[in-house]
Parts: structure tokens; sequence; C-alpha cells
């Protein structure tokens, strides 16, 4: 088929590799360009990059609502559009231009986490599975018919990265099962029950409250790792915690017991993995050889 792929992050790509392998990729559309790195040089999307390196002509409009942009869109003739993360707004215009119309790649089993950030709301409301659906889109926030869903369990040792990276992939196998199929499949309507939002991870909620129970305080910090990831500060300046578990323990909220382990409001966290600011990240144990707490030391969250 002519397809269209529009998307923008790295968890996009595994899909834009799936669709080119087997069909005609006529454009890709993706954010434009941002400011990166130290030197705030525009940086193209890791979904440009990967169309480039595949020789796929890219667009990136600020906007879609424009009849330029949609008379552009609807000239591509294209039998169906792929999206995932793009980060715009589909008029209704763009959503009718392709044959088969567009299909989305969301992470989560709808119609629970609709919206932004269903991989880390997932794993901070201490979700015991995930998945990925194909939806055929329409214009609510993911609230169109699902082609195809599977699920995976969230582990105890998942983070925001493992649970990305996992699902990206299980999303590029569906999506290409759901192109091989699309005169089979039938989309089924999401239930109105047990709808959920997945609100976009604003930076604010990043500092740790060593007040709550260990649980939650361990699932926001391993939902937020590696970005923008879970904050305190200690004597040693701002950390960034990337990795924890819950364990048993006692001691005023933010209090060192021993090595890493820090009381919360109930039980403990015994973190795994930690970055200072401006370093790279490492091992507790590695951190500690240099930036041993003292027991009843408090990092102040």
């Amino acid at each position: 088929m002519r397809a269209i792929f529009m998307g923008t992050p790295e968890f996009s790509v595994a899909a834009l590799d799936a669709v080119h392998a087997e069909h005609e990729v006529v454009c890709v559309y993706t954010q434009p360009p941002r400011p990166a790195g130290r030197g705030k040089k525009d940086r193209p999307s890791p979904v440009q990059m990967q169309a480039e390196a595949l020789g796929l002509p890219v667009r990136h409009p600020v906007s879609l609502k424009g009849a330029e942009a949609q008379a552009e869109f609807d000239a591509l003739k294209a039998d169906i559009a792929v999206v995932v993360a793009y980060g715009l707004i589909l008029p209704q215009p763009v959503l009718d231009a392709p044959r088969h119309g567009c299909l989305n790649i969301h992470a989560s089993l709808l119609p629970r986490w609709r919206g932004a950030a269903p991989i880390q709301r997932a794993i901070m409301a201490g979700d015991a599975e995930t998945g990925v659906c194909i939806m055929r889109m329409e214009a609510g926030l993911d609230t169109g018919p699902v082609l195809l869903r599977e699920a995976t369990p969230i582990d105890d040792g998942d983070t925001g990265a493992s649970l990305h990276d996992r699902l990206s992939q299980m999303g590029a196998r569906l999506i290409a099962e759901a192109l091989a199929r699309l005169d089979t499949l039938s989309p089924q309507p999401q239930p109105e029950d047990g709808v959920t939002y997945a609100a976009k991870i604003n930076k604010s909620e990043a500092r740790i409250d060593w007040t709550r129970p260990a649980e939650e305080v361990a699932r926001h910090i391993r939902a937020l790792s590696p970005f923008p990831g879970a904050w305190c500060d200690s004597p040693a300046g701002r950390l960034k915690l990337l990795d924890a578990r819950a364990v048993a323990g006692k001691g005023a909220p933010g209090e060192v017991l021993d090595g890493l382990t820090v009381a919360c409001g109930t039980g403990a966290v015994s973190v795994l993995s930690v970055q200072r600011e401006g370093k790279r990240a490492s091992d507790t144990d590695a951190f500690l050889n240099g930036h041993r707490f003292a027991p009843g030391t408090v990092l102040d969250g």
C-alpha cells in the first residue's frame, strides 16, 4: 500500500521500519527540528533521521490545520496513514484523506490511559499489565475503535525506559500485522467503562515526596526513568534517582537508613541507580564509593 508515516520520537522508529519493510512509504511527517544539547542547535527528530537514512521524503509542518497543508497531504493519494506519537492533532480532512483512514499505535490497553503519557502513568499507578492497541483514528482523544491489542505484564523491575522499548517493538509488530490483515479485521468500539487519562508528565511532578508509601515512591522513580528523572536534594547536590525497590525499613521521611536506603511515609526504598547533576548515571555502589551518606542524613525531596 501507499502509506504515510507520522511520528516523532524514538518510540516511533521501529514502527517506521516495519511499515517501510512491507509498503511504499510515500512521505514521513514528523515534528520540526528543535534546539537540543549544550549548543542548543536544531536537532531533527529520531523519526526524521531514520527516514532520511532510508531515503524517504520528510515533511515537518508546524500545523495541519491550514488548507494548503491539508491539500498537500491529500495530494499524496495514500491508501493508509500510520500515526505513532506524532505530536500534532489531525484535523478531520487529514483523517479522511487516506483511502483506508489513519491507524494509530497507542501504548496502552484502551480505554485505559488515553493521552500523552500512558507508559509512565501505568507504572506510577501500579498497573499489573499494559500493552499496545492499533486504533482507527477519529476526532476524539484516543477514542477510536481498536483493530488489534496485545498485553504485556509490568514487572517490578520495569522502568519507563524498559517498558518504552518493549512496547515500541510490540507496536511495530502489531502495525505490520494490522496492515497485512486490514481487509479482514473488524474494529471493536472501546467500552465506555474504564476510561482513564494519561496527562503529560509535568516536570514539577519529578520531585520526590518521601512522605508517600514506599511502593508509590519506588514506582514514581521507575516511571520517570530516565526522563525527566525523579529527583531529590542531598549533601552531594541534586540527585536523579533512576531505579528503586520498596523494602522494609522505618524512619523519618527522607532519612537515609543505610547506604542509599531511604525511609518513606511507610516502609523504605532501596535506590539502585543514581545520577548527579552533570554526571553520568551509576549504580548505587559506585556512587557511594565517593558520596557516602551517614545514617540519619535527610534527603530533602
